[in-house]
């Protein structure tokens, strides 16, 4: 038996990242009988059958997984987000954030793009990281065409096993090209029509980068929150988590409770009142999600 890691799922074969290379696996017959899916960032035990291939027998416990991008064991997300083309959309980075935030991922936010900003725009988005920073998030301004800020953002990468997400076009691909020329990877346009990319990436692919893993993953403009009850949503705020133990009334969800602590910070311009908006569109959400049987 050997001990690997999935850094690539492809048309039923599990790539197998271990010491002496990379094993092409199938799965046990009993995974799929127990509805269990191997996933990319899953370790696992294998059974090699010759010096390249095997069968998978154990996925080891997981601390974590994502459903879109389907992905376990992650670090940190970098959330990325274009500053133009498409525009920067700070409603779906919350989306983003909180589906982060809520499965314990260390979240990085990357606004790529930046080279192609004007005055206007970037004083504006600019407003909107004073706040991402003030929160306690990390914000990286990159261009893969200058290359601005890539070297920035190589530190957070080392020795991590890190997440790009974002919506299509937001130039996830351009931004590992910059970073890795030799990978090559497609890249593409925005649909003028549309107004928002193109999907350029099939499958979530590990990439092994300075003793660090990064999953390049396919685009995506809808996440659900599928997994995530309403009492469990502030926590998924950090500047309403740690108001809310100053609240009256223990398991305040801060919308109509009296003498909230949250809706005081919202009123002394403590919490950004765009952020607390989304936060009430969300539980509005999750509180008329259907139930599931």
């Amino acid at each position: 038996m050997a001990e690997g890691k999935i850094i690539k799922a492809l048309s039923g074969f599990y790539y197998v990242l271990h010491e002496e290379g990379i094993a092409q696996c199938r799965g046990r017959g009993v995974f799929r009988k127990n509805k269990i899916t191997p996933l990319v960032g899953d370790d696992v035990i294998f059974e090699p059958t010759n010096e390249t291939e095997g069968y998978i027998m154990e996925i080891k416990k997981r601390k974590n997984e994502l459903i879109r991008p389907p992905i376990s064991n992650v670090d940190q997300a970098v959330i990325i987000f274009s500053a133009t083309e498409p525009a920067f959309n700070p409603f779906l980075l919350d989306r983003f954030l909180v589906l982060i935030e809520h499965n314990n991922i260390t979240p990085v936010i990357c606004i790529t793009k930046i080279d192609l900003l004007d005055e206007e725009t970037k004083s504006e988005i600019n407003r909107y990281v004073q706040d991402y920073e003030h929160i306690g998030y990390d914000v990286i301004f990159t261009s893969a065409k200058t290359k601005e800020g890539i070297d920035q953002l190589r530190p957070y990468l080392r020795e991590k096993v890190s997440v790009f997400a974002g919506q299509s076009g937001v130039g996830k691909s351009s931004l590992l090209n910059a970073l890795l020329p030799q990978l090559s990877l497609k890249t593409n346009e925005i649909s003028n029509h549309l107004g928002r990319g193109k999907h350029t990436t099939r499958h979530v692919e590990l990439i092994q980068f300075e003793n660090g893993l990064v999953a390049d993953t396919p685009g995506f403009s809808s996440l659900e929150f599928t997994d995530l009850e309403a009492e469990d949503l502030s926590n998924c705020f950090p500047e309403m988590k740690k108001r809310a133990d100053y609240c009256k009334f223990r398991g305040c969800l801060h919308v109509s409770e009296p003498k909230c602590a949250v809706k005081e910070a919202v009123e002394k311009e403590e919490i950004p009142k765009y952020r607390y908006e989304h936060y009430v569109e969300f539980l509005t959400e999750i509180k008329e999600r259907k139930p599931r049987y």
